[in-house]
């Protein structure tokens, strides 16, 4: 990404190439009036209801996140509010894999859809969308120790092990969004989308270490309430960014339980309604609990656990040496002895080595093409770990570049070939490379034969860490799995063109507090040829009455409304709210 905008932010300028690749443009240009009045009203809404209910950063935390009542956000504005609490955002298209999504996280990036739900979804979108992302995770973000659980989560999750089954929910999740967003929908299509995803959750299985800290985030990142289980304050940005269920969750209906680890046996449904939430009573138990999730993961276990939910995994991940040594590929076999220590690891196509996260000179997936194996363990007759021999003690070993050795692990596992390579790094030694080598398992198998080529032996006592992902992901995830689902950017005919240039005249009237004469203008016009719209009805209604224009015809639009309100009952509690907001304004400077 030759011509990547880092905003001049310091958090998106340290992102990595791979993770670069999700980022688009937000084109600021492209949203139109109804979107920027969509905005307005929910932002309006949330301000006037969230003042009671959010925990209390929240609303100061608007400002620090540099966002304002009136218009949705500019990234650039964004990123220079950010930047002051160490944070940054980048615009992406809908849905991104679980795993990149916590990893942006764990640079302290904001990852904002860069599109705005549809009108018709201005209550909740199931979908992510810019009041999600911004006015929903953006603003809590200005609490320290939120925004330390936030990053630290995303550490953790970038280690997580997912299945291929995640990946096809993770679609099915993303396709759904964005049918549900068509204005267009075709019935069947969108119920078949619907299947789709239940079909997914149902036929998890086992659910992978992904999924269940998807449940963690998803209980509290996005759902999240803090305080005590009579007196819970919202903070997470589901709840947030939804001026529906921000009311509704507080009902007695919607059960509230205490957050602790438990929380991992919960699933949930994105297109429906929570029928609980969990109650944390700070911040730190969110890392406590996260904590003691993260010492159940192949990351802090290693081992044939780590290992084997590395196979399982089917994708690519890295297994960690004790000697700092990492191996990167798709591992399809492992052996473990009698004590159920593992010995022995294999990957399949291509893979590379690497120490802290920087892959070995000489060792790309090219060169390892077809995989990689090596034992694990001490040598047979040493105490000693392989890893901390001294040169001076290989060679008592009888291992010394130019000759001949053979090594005998006490796994029964024997590695003999002509050594052509030591290698140190860090003061640990991490691989012997042999040439007209031969390994064998101690019961017959040959796992290494010597017209193979060179041998490149990992050294290491143990696997200390597994993760997914590859050690070096810019240098071996050149792309990654990135969905092939391309989100709906609508298409606008001339008559839709009209009814944006209506919101567009309100707004330059309450901004420039002129040419109220417009108005009535605006009002004929929706009543004769947009009789579906509530919205700019309830603009126009806003500042007549506000500021006390044009009483006869105030009152027709008030009565109109009044009527769409009765019914039609997906108004009724829009069109109710509105009101309220007339009588109780709130704009930028109730924040400031």
């Amino acid at each position: 990404m030759t011509d990547f905008n880092d905003f001049n932010n310091p958090q998106v300028a340290r992102l990595p190439n791979h993770l670069k690749q999700f980022i688009v443009e937000q084109h600021y240009e492209h949203y139109t009036p109804v979107d920027h009045a969509v905005w307005r009203y929910v932002m309006r809404q949330n301000y006037s209801y969230l003042k009671d209910v959010a925990y209390y950063p929240y609303i100061p935390g608007l400002q620090a996140a540099g966002l304002t009542i009136e218009k949705i956000p500019n990234l650039q504005e964004m990123n220079d509010a950010l930047a002051k609490i160490g944070w940054g955002a980048v615009t992406v298209d809908g849905f991104i894999p679980p795993a990149a999504f916590m990893e942006y996280q764990a640079y302290r990036v904001l990852v904002i859809a860069a599109d705005i739900r549809q009108i018709n979804h201005i209550e909740y979108t199931p979908a992510p969308d810019i009041i999600h992302e911004s006015a929903g995770h953006a603003p809590i973000i200005a609490d320290q120790d939120y925004h330390q659980y936030l990053s630290y989560f995303g550490s953790i999750g970038a280690k997580a092990m997912f299945s291929s089954k995640d990946f096809e929910l993770y679609e099915a999740i993303r396709e759904l969004s964005i049918f549900k967003e068509m204005p267009d929908a075709d019935p069947i299509v969108l119920r078949k989308a619907e299947k789709r995803v239940e079909f997914c959750q149902k036929n998890l299985g086992e659910p992978s270490e992904m999924a269940l800290l998807s449940r963690l985030h998803w209980w509290t990142v996005e759902y999240g309430l803090i305080g005590t289980l009579e007196n819970p304050k919202i903070y997470g940005a589901g709840l947030l960014s939804s001026i529906g269920e921000s009311a509704s969750c507080m009902n007695s209906d919607i059960k509230k339980i205490g957050y602790t680890l438990d929380a991992v046996n919960y699933p949930f449904d994105i297109t429906k309604q929570q029928p609980q939430l969990f109650v944390t009573p700070t911040f730190q138990n969110l890392i406590d609990v996260l904590e003691q999730f993260a010492d159940t993961m192949a990351f802090r276990q290693g081992g044939y656990e780590g290992l084997l939910k590395a196979v399982e995994c089917k994708n690519i991940c890295t297994a960690v040496y004790s000697s700092g040594l990492q191996v990167t590929g798709i591992f399809t076999d492992l052996n473990m002895d009698r004590n159920n220590e593992l010995n022995f690891i294999k990957t399949s196509g291509p893979s590379a080595l690497s120490f802290g996260n920087k892959q070995l000179t000489g060792h790309d997936k090219y060169y390892h093409k077809d995989g990689f194996s090596s034992p694990v363990g001490k040598l047979k007759n040493y105490n000693k770990a392989v890893e901390d021999f001294t040169i001076a003690e290989l060679k008592a070993a009888g291992i010394e570049t130019g000759k001949v050795s053979a090594l005998h692990f006490e796994s029964a596992y024997t590695v003999t070939g002509n050594v052509e390579n030591i290698e140190y790094i860090e003061g640990k030694l991490i691989l012997i490379s042999f040439t007209d080598c031969t390994v064998s398992d101690g019961k017959g198998t040959v796992c290494f034969e010597p017209d193979w080529g060179t041998y490149d032996m990992a050294v290491g006592e143990k696997i200390i860490s597994v993760f997914c992902g590859a050690a070096d992901k810019d240098v071996f995830e050149e792309i990654s799995l990135i969905s092939v689902t391309a989100t709906h950017h609508p298409h606008y005919d001339e008559k839709m063109k009209q009814y944006h240039q209506l919101f567009q005249t309100v707004r330059d009237c309450r901004e420039n507090q002129n040419h109220y004469n417009q108005l009535p203008v605006v009002w004929k016009k929706l009543k004769n040829d947009f009789r579906h719209d509530w919205l700019c009805s309830m603009e126009v209604l806003e500042i007549l009455e506000q500021e006390g224009l044009m009483p006869e015809t105030a009152k027709e639009i008030r009565i109109h409304l009044e009527m769409k309100a009765a019914h039609e009952s997906e108004l009724t509690k829009l069109v109710t709210d509105g009101f309220y907001l007339i009588k109780h304004p709130v704009n930028q400077l109730t924040i400031n």
